[in-house]
């Protein structure tokens, strides 16, 4: 799970394994080291038919729908968006680069626009 965090506006992007996970277990939970510190953010599924979040003792939790996720799951759906009072927030699927990136990439959903480049390249 990549976290991206830019003004008002979080997103986290999701990649084909965390989606599996959070399907199963209703949660999942990374976090980023800093010294003596560390901020954890969290993914974790709801009865509530909003996405929402909240931030406190360091720990950023987002909450997804279950129905949200089930469609993510198991439909060609690219992400959910919405706004928590003044915060954005987007959660959608890890799609693989279309440029060369230094990165295990393996575990992310096949890009929809890589079908339309391949055949523009024909």
């Amino acid at each position: 799970m990549k976290l991206r965090i830019k003004s008002s506006a979080i997103r986290y992007r999701l990649t084909k394994t965390d989606v599996e996970i959070l399907s199963k277990e209703g949660v999942i939970k990374e976090k980023v080291n800093f010294g003596d510190d560390e901020l954890v953010y969290v993914l974790q599924t709801t009865m509530k038919d909003q996405l929402s979040a909240d931030f406190k003792n360091n720990i950023i939790t987002v909450y997804m729908p279950e129905a949200m996720l089930k469609e993510l799951a198991d439909t060609d759906k690219v992400g959910f968006e919405s706004s928590d009072s003044a915060l954005h927030i987007l959660i959608e699927k890890d799609f693989t680069c279309l440029d060369n990136v230094d990165e295990d990439q393996s575990d992310n959903y096949p890009n929809p626009l890589a079908l339309k480049v391949n055949h523009e390249q024909d």
